[in-house]
């Protein structure tokens, strides 16, 4: 579904759509049209990132480009009007009057808005149309307009807006909407010493991140208040600055959600990782057989195939590591099914796509959805759904000639594989030294959901498997 309001008969607005569940705002990466040209129902009129991936944007109906509100670069929130088109050319109605052009501004606060209803959008919900016009709020009123803030922004992640009494607290109590003082909390930091640059006095996630890591955060995007969407945007785009001694890259999209998401992720989960050193010079005479089987025609065959179904068969054999963990509830919630991540390196930055029910795939069919998950990666067309609902991920890192790593958890799901690379090597073998091809794995679980004797189990059987890859027939 799309967002987009009636402003006559004559003139149609299209809104910054919710392209992945729950995000707020999206960068305008490149526009393809400008004003007077022609667009048709369907036609991708912009690309833009979230904190996600990059997606494309199609206009729901035809017309005439009468005006584009926001430059390239601008990050717009979602339901702002990013383009208005003329869908009755030629007619004698009066243009409506084309606003500026918005440039890039970092970081807008989206809490400026208040939303009377909720409008669907391409996925899941997105605010409404609203008024830009606010009383000014003074002395006691100030948690009054805390308290709307955060209704808006519950409104916009797609869910119930939080009592007043969520921010207000008693007296003295830092002002913060709920998502931020889980953030405080899993950080473990104190809102009370955190500085508030947030409207009204609201501490941000920034402003966490700056208390948790204020040398990095000053080092590459200094505090500063966010503007309010409701106030004239008149700051030019951000740009990279350099120098001889060093060079500032905002960070923002999905680099930016990389970044909050280790940090939590590390923060949250106590990690354990145990390593292996194996012989898979077996896996790799497989890998040259499987090349030349008329079944595995068309698809790509290589290491990360074996392995991957190696991972599957260890957690069918060992079903309690493919689980989550529910701070909320607290519970640990098993999955029965296995969405398994590769974590693919793309020009904006790391991300970890899945393929869905993994469990249930034959080699062939494994085969064929790694080489389109790895080709769309490469391409930048992964979709937000495509990194959503993962279980367990493989992060290979041997692709870089790294022999091993302790990698971080991908947030929500509880084990992750990293593989190294995969080298000839001395190894004894049936009583003589000899060169074998040799690898290290690492798994690094989450250890609330799995403990040692559990981790160390599913390693030795993805490790065992690598050895003698037959098992993979016996214990399927």
């Amino acid at each position: 579904m799309t967002t987009m309001t009636q402003t006559s008969a004559r003139f149609r607005e299209f809104k910054m759509p919710d392209v992945g569940e729950g995000l707020t705002e999206a960068e305008i990466l490149k526009w393809f049209v400008q004003p007077g040209d022609t667009v048709t129902d369907g036609q991708v009129v912009c690309e833009v990132e979230t904190a996600k991936a990059a997606v494309e944007l199609p206009i729901p109906f035809d017309g005439v480009v009468h005006e584009l509100r926001f430059s390239e670069g601008t990050t717009v929130d979602v339901g702002q009007v990013i383009i208005t088109v003329d869908v009755a050319p030629g007619s004698e109605e009066e243009a409506p009057v084309p606003a500026p052009v918005q440039e890039p501004v970092d970081e807008p606060d989206a809490s400026a808005e208040e939303p009377k209803g909720r409008t669907p959008v391409l996925v899941g919900y997105g605010v409404a149309e609203s008024s830009t016009k606010r009383r000014p709020r003074k002395g006691a009123a100030a948690p009054e307009a805390a308290a709307v803030a955060a209704a808006v922004q519950a409104e916009l992640n797609g869910h119930a807006a939080p009592a007043p009494s969520v921010l207000e607290g008693p007296v003295g109590r830092p002002l913060a909407k709920p998502p931020v003082r889980k953030l405080a909390k899993d950080l473990g930091i104190d809102l009370a010493t955190v500085v508030p640059t947030g409207k009204d006095g609201i501490i941000t996630r920034e402003d966490v991140h700056a208390a948790a890591a204020p040398a990095a955060v000053a080092a590459v995007a200094p505090s500063a208040p966010a503007p309010s969407v409701s106030e004239p945007v008149a700051a030019a785009a951000v740009e990279v600055t350099s120098s001889a001694r060093e060079t500032r890259i905002p960070v923002k999209g999905v680099r930016k959600a990389i970044a909050q998401a280790m940090v939590g992720s590390a923060f949250t989960a106590p990690h354990v990782t145990e390593f292996v050193t194996i012989d898979v010079t077996r896996t790799m005479k497989l890998v040259a057989e499987l090349k030349e089987d008329k079944d595995m025609a068309g698809v790509r065959v290589n290491p990360l195939l074996i392995i991957a179904k190696a991972l599957l068969v260890a957690i069918k054999r060992n079903p309690e590591v493919n689980a989550a963990w529910d701070e909320a509830n607290q519970e640990i919630v098993q999955k029965h099914y296995v969405n398994l991540g590769i974590a693919a390196a793309t020009p904006r930055g790391l991300i970890v796509p899945n393929i869905k029910d993994a469990h249930d795939k034959t080699l062939p069919q494994l085969a064929a959805a790694l080489g389109e998950l790895v080709t769309t990666a490469r391409d930048g067309k992964t979709s937000p759904a495509a990194m959503a609902g993962g279980t367990v991920t493989i992060t290979n890192v041997g692709v870089f000639g790294v022999d091993t790593g302790t990698p971080i958890l991908n947030p929500g799901e509880s084990a992750i594989l990293a593989v190294g690379a995969i080298k000839l090597q001395p190894w004894v073998h049936k009583g003589k030294v000899k060169p074998r091809q040799v690898t290290t794995l690492a798994l690094s679980f989450d250890h609330r959901l799995v403990d040692g004797e559990l981790g160390s189990k599913v390693l030795a059987d993805v490790a065992a498997i690598l050895e003698q890859p037959k098992r993979l027939i016996t214990w399927a």
